[in-house]
C-alpha cells in the first residue's frame, strides 16, 4: 500500500528553480498523451512555460524557438524570475497544481506537491496555496493534516466562496464517526485485537482465505483486524474506506446479528456521507418558496430589468444611482458591490452551482444555475444559506440554454456562462419592456469580483465570441456601458 506519508517525502522542496524544472521535464513526459485530463495539464504547463520564458533574459546567441525552446530555457532554469515568485508565475504554477491534482494519478499528485511545497516556501500566507495543499492532502487521504491546512486557509480569508467551512466541519464529523465504528466492530468481534498488530495487508488476506472455505469465525477477526491496523498506521482513507466497505458487504450477505448488523452500517453511511458534504443546519433550506418557469415569469413581467456585469468597466462607471433606479437589478457570480459604481441592490443573484460566493447576501430571487440535475441539487443542499432568498429557482429553470431553448452541444458548443444562461431566459421570456446590460465588454476591462474571487481564472470553457454575436444580434441601441435589447 502507497502511503501519504512516502508521496510527501518524494515531493519535499520548495526551491522555485527545481519546481520550474520539474514542471518542464512532466511537460515533456505528457506529450501526445490522449487523457482528456492530461491534454488539459500540459496545456497549463504550455502556459507556465511561456510565462518563464517571457520572464527570462534574452540570450545573446541565437535561440530555438517554439515549445523547445520553452522546455530548454525552463529545464536550464534562466526563466526564473530573479526577484522570486511573481503573480503572474504563482498564478501559472497554481493553474499546473489544480489541473495535476485533477488527473489524480501518483506522478501528477506529486507534482502538485511539490508545486505546492514551492509556493508555500515562497508565500507562507499564500490562500490559494494554503487551499490547494488542503484538497490535495485530502486527495491523499491525509485528513488531519488537510483541515489543519483547511484551517490555515480560513485564517487568511473572511469570505468562504469555496464552503471550506463546511467542508471541515464534515472531514470532522467523518473522522468522529470513524472512531466511533471501529470502537464498535472492537466491541462486536473481540478476537479482533489479535490480528491488529499484523501486518495489515498480510492479515486481511488470511482474513479473505479463510472466507473463502466458509470460516467466518476465523476470518471476521483478522478482517476487523485488519481495520483496525490501518487506522492505527493512519493510512490514506480511501484504503480504509475499501477495506470497511468489503468487510460490510460480506457481513451483509452473510446475514446472522440483524440489529448489530444495522449500526454498524448506520455509523458507516454516516461517516461516507459526512465527508461528501458538511452539515446542513436546516434541511426545509429555510422555507423558501420555489419558482417555476411560468411563476418566475410572473414575477418579473411589465418590470424594467438591467443585468450588472462583473467587469471592470462598471467597477469605475459612477453608474450607481442609476443601475439602482431599475425595477429589478440582476448581479452575477461573485459580483461585488461598490454604491457609487455597481449600486446597491440585487434583486436577482444568478449563479453557477459550483461556487458558494455571495449566496448568503439577502436577495428577493436566486437561480442556481448547473448542467448536470443530481451535482445541481447537491449544491443547493450543501451551499443554499436559510433566509438569504425568498424564492428559489427550481429545476424547471436549471440550466436555460440547454433546456428551455433546446441549444444541444451540436448547435452551441460552449458550456453557457451564468449571464448567457440568464440573458436568454429574460429574452425568451420576453416580458420585460427595458433589458438592460450594464458594462458587458466580455471581460475586455478585466474582472471586477469579491477579493476571494479575483484569482479565478477566466475559464476557456465558454463560447464568450458566440455569446457577444448573440447579444449584439439582437441590440437596439448600444453605448459605451449600455446594451439595450428592448
Amino acid at each position: 500500500m502507497t502511503t501519504v506519508h512516502n508521496r510527501r517525502a518524494r515531493a519535499q522542496g520548495g526551491k522555485l528553480d527545481d519546481c520550474l524544472r520539474a514542471c518542464a521535464v512532466h511537460s515533456g513526459k505528457i506529450v501526445g498523451s490522449t487523457d482528456r485530463r492530461r491534454i488539459q495539464l500540459a496545456e497549463q504547463l504550455r502556459k507556465l512555460l511561456v510565462v518563464c520564458a517571457t520572464g527570462a533574459t534574452p540570450e545573446p546567441a541565437p535561440a530555438p524557438s517554439g515549445a523547445t525552446a520553452l522546455l530548454k530555457r525552463a529545464v536550464k532554469g534562466t526563466a526564473t524570475p530573479s526577484a522570486g515568485l511573481s503573480n503572474e508565475l504563482l498564478d501559472a504554477l497554481l493553474a499546473v497544481a489544480n489541473k495535476a491534482l485533477e488527473c489524480g494519478y501518483d506522478d501528477e499528485l506529486n507534482l502538485a506537491l511539490l508545486i505546492s511545497d514551492t509556493v508555500l516556501a515562497q508565500r507562507k500566507s499564500s490562500r490559494a496555496g494554503w487551499r490547494l495543499r488542503a484538497r490535495l492532502l485530502e486527495a491523499l487521504g491525509d485528513e488531519t493534516e488537510a483541515v489543519a491546512a483547511y484551517e490555515r486557509y480560513l485564517g487568511l480569508t473572511d469570505d468562504d466562496g469555496f464552503g471550506v467551512r463546511a467542508k471541515v466541519a464534515g472531514l470532522r464529523t467523518a473522522a468522529e464517526k470513524e472512531q466511533e465504528l471501529l470502537a464498535l466492530l472492537r466491541r462486536q468481534c473481540p478476537r479482533a485485537e489479535e490480528f491488529a498488530r499484523g501486518p495489515a495487508t498480510d492479515v486481511w488476506a488470511e482474513g479473505l482465505a479463510a472466507h473463502a472455505v466458509g470460516d467466518w469465525t476465523e476470518a471476521e477477526p483478522r478482517m476487523v483486524g485488519a481495520i483496525l491496523a490501518l487506522a492505527a498506521e493512519r493510512s490514506p482513507v480511501d484504503e480504509r474506506q475499501e477495506l470497511l466497505s468489503q468487510y460490510l458487504d460480506l457481513r451483509t450477505d452473510r446475514g446472522g446479528d440483524l440489529p448489530a448488523l444495522t449500526e454498524a452500517l448506520a455509523l458507516y453511511a454516516e461517516q461516507r456521507r459526512a465527508r461528501m458534504r458538511g452539515p446542513v443546519a436546516d434541511p426545509t433550506i429555510g422555507g423558501v418558496r420555489w419558482l417555476s418557469l411560468g411563476e418566475f415569469r410572473n414575477e418579473i413581467a411589465g418590470k424594467s430589468v438591467c443585468l450588472i456585469a462583473n467587469s471592470g468597466r462598471v467597477g469605475s462607471s459612477s453608474m450607481g444611482a442609476e443601475i439602482d433606479a431599475y425595477d429589478l437589478v440582476v448581479r452575477f457570480n461573485s459580483y461585488r458591490i461598490d454604491p457609487k459604481h455597481t449600486g446597491s441592490r440585487t434583486d436577482i443573484h444568478a449563479t453557477i452551482h459550483k461556487h458558494g460566493f455571495n449566496w448568503d447576501q439577502q436577495v428577493t430571487t436566486r437561480l442556481v444555475f448547473g448542467g448536470i440535475s443530481g451535482d445541481w441539487k447537491y449544491s443547493l443542499r450543501n451551499r443554499l444559506v436559510p433566509g438569504a432568498q425568498r424564492f428559489l429557482g427550481d429545476e424547471s429553470l436549471r440550466w436555460p440554454v440547454r433546456n428551455i431553448g433546446r441549444l444541444g452541444t451540436d448547435a452551441w458548443t460552449g458550456i453557457p456562462t451564468t449571464g448567457f444562461n440568464m440573458l436568454f431566459l429574460l429574452d425568451f421570456l420576453d416580458v420585460s419592456p427595458t433589458l438592460d446590460l450594464i458594462g458587458f465588454d466580455f471581460y475586455e476591462s478585466g474582472a471586477y469580483r469579491v477579493p476571494e474571487a479575483m484569482k479565478m481564472p477566466i475559464t476557456s470553457v465558454h463560447e464568450y465570441t458566440s455569446e457577444k454575436e448573440w447579444v449584439m444580434q439582437r441590440a437596439q441601441r448600444v453605448t459605451d456601458m449600455r446594451i439595450s435589447l428592448r
